[in-house]
C-alpha cells in the first residue's frame, strides 16, 4: 500500500481543511438526493441534458418528480464547482505528492460522474450504466472524505504512531477484504434498485458483508482497544451495520406491503429505502477509514516512513525502536 505519510514541512491549513469536510457533506446530501430520485422514478423527470427542458438556466417549476432530479441536478453542479475549488487549493498548499493526486482523481471522478448521469437521461436509465453512476457516487464520497482526513489536524499533526505488530490473520488483509466486500455489495444493492439484478445475489451479499465487517470490528476491538484510532472507527462500524441491517429490513417489508397493496403509506418505503442507501455509504466510508487507521498503526513501514518525514530519530514498535 501506499506510505501516507506528511511531507516535510506539510502545514495544517484550517481553512482548507474545514472546506474539504463541508464538500464530503455535501456529496452525502448528493447520495440522498440521487436515492431520493431513484425512489420515486423520477429519473426522466427531466428528459433532457445537459439542458433542463431546452435551457441551462432557467429553473423548471419544481413540481412532482421534477423537483427531486433537477435538485439532484442542481446539487450535483454545485459540488463539482467545490471539487474544483479542492483540487486546485490541494495544489497550492499541500505538499504532499499523492495528496495533489488524490485531489486531481476527485476532480476527474467527479467529471465521470456528471457524465455517467447525463447518459443515464440520455439512454433512458439502462441498468449498467445506473449501476456504474450510483457506484461511482460511493467511490467519490470515499475520495472526498478521505481527503477531508488527510488534511485534518489529527492527521496532519499526529506525532509518530507507536506501532504494535500484528498477528495472523493480519488486521490490514481483513480490513482491505472488508472494503471491497462492502463496495461490491453497493454495486449489487444499486443494481438490485435498478431492476438490473433479483433479489437473491443481494442477500447473498449481504450476508457476506455481515460477516466480513463484523469480523473485521470484533477483531479490531479484541486486539488493539487500546488504540483509539482503532477503537473508535470499529465501534461505530458495528453500530452503522444495526442501523443498516434494521433499514434493509424494513425497506424491504414496505416494499412487499406496498406491492401486496396492504395500506403501507409509499412515503414510508420511500423514507426506508433511502436512508438505507445512506446508511450504507456512511459504512463504506468507515471502513476505509478503519483501514487507512489500521495500515498507519499497524504496519511499521508506515511510521519508519513518517519518523523519516518528520525528522524522529526511531519509532517504537512493540516494545523496541526502529531506526528512522
Amino acid at each position: 500500500m501506499t506510505q501516507l505519510s506528511t511531507a516535510p514541512g506539510t502545514p495544517y491549513h484550517r481553512a482548507h481543511h474545514w472546506f474539504t469536510v463541508a464538500a464530503a457533506g455535501c456529496v452525502f446530501l448528493l447520495i440522498v438526493a440521487g436515492a431520493l430520485v431513484t425512489s420515486n422514478d423520477a429519473g426522466l423527470s427531466v428528459p433532457d441534458w445537459p439542458t433542463s427542458f431546452g435551457s441551462l438556466y432557467r429553473i423548471p417549476p419544481l413540481v412532482g418528480g421534477v423537483k427531486f432530479e433537477h435538485g439532484h441536478r442542481m446539487l450535483a453542479e454545485l459540488i463539482g464547482l467545490l471539487t474544483i475549488v479542492v483540487a486546485v487549493w490541494t495544489q497550492r498548499v499541500d505538499k504532499r505528492r499523492w495528496m495533489r493526486i488524490l485531489g486531481w482523481c476527485a476532480l476527474g471522478t467527479v467529471i465521470a460522474q456528471g457524465i455517467l448521469g447525463g447518459l443515464t437521461v440520455l439512454f433512458y436509465l439502462p441498468p449498467a450504466i445506473s449501476t456504474a453512476h450510483a457506484t461511482l457516487a460511493q467511490t467519490f464520497f470515499c475520495i472526498m472524505v478521505s481527503i477531508a482526513f488527510f488534511t485534518s489536524k489529527s492527521w496532519v499533526q499526529a506525532p509518530v504512531p507507536a506501532v504494535t505488530l500484528d498477528t495472523h490473520p493480519r488486521l490490514t488483509t481483513i480490513a482491505v477484504l472488508t472494503v471491497t466486500a462492502v463496495w461490491l455489495q453497493l454495486i449489487v444493492g444499486a443494481a438490485f434498485r435498478h431492476s438490473g439484478i433479483r433479489l437473491l445475489p443481494h442477500l447473498i451479499g449481504a450476508a457476506v458483508v455481515f460477516c466480513m465487517v463484523n469480523w473485521l470490528a470484533i477483531t479490531t476491538l479484541r486486539r488493539h482497544r487500546a488504540i483509539p484510532q482503532l477503537a473508535r472507527p470499529a465501534a461505530v462500524l458495528l453500530t452503522l451495520l444495526v442501523i443498516q441491517i434494521t433499514l434493509g429490513l424494513a425497506s424491504y417489508i414496505t416494499r412487499i406491503l406496498w406491492s401486496q397493496g396492504v395500506s403501507a403509506p409509499l412515503s414510508s418505503m420511500i423514507a426506508a429505502t433511502v436512508a438505507h442507501v445512506a446508511c450504507g455509504a456512511l459504512v463504506l466510508v468507515t471502513t476505509v477509514i478503519l483501514t487507512i487507521q489500521i495500515h498507519r498503526h499497524l504496519d511499521p513501514g508506515v511510521a519508519v516512513n513518517i519518523a523519516r518525514n518528520t525528522g524522529s530519530i526511531s519509532v517504537p514498535v512493540a516494545g523496541r525502536s526502529v531506526r528512522a
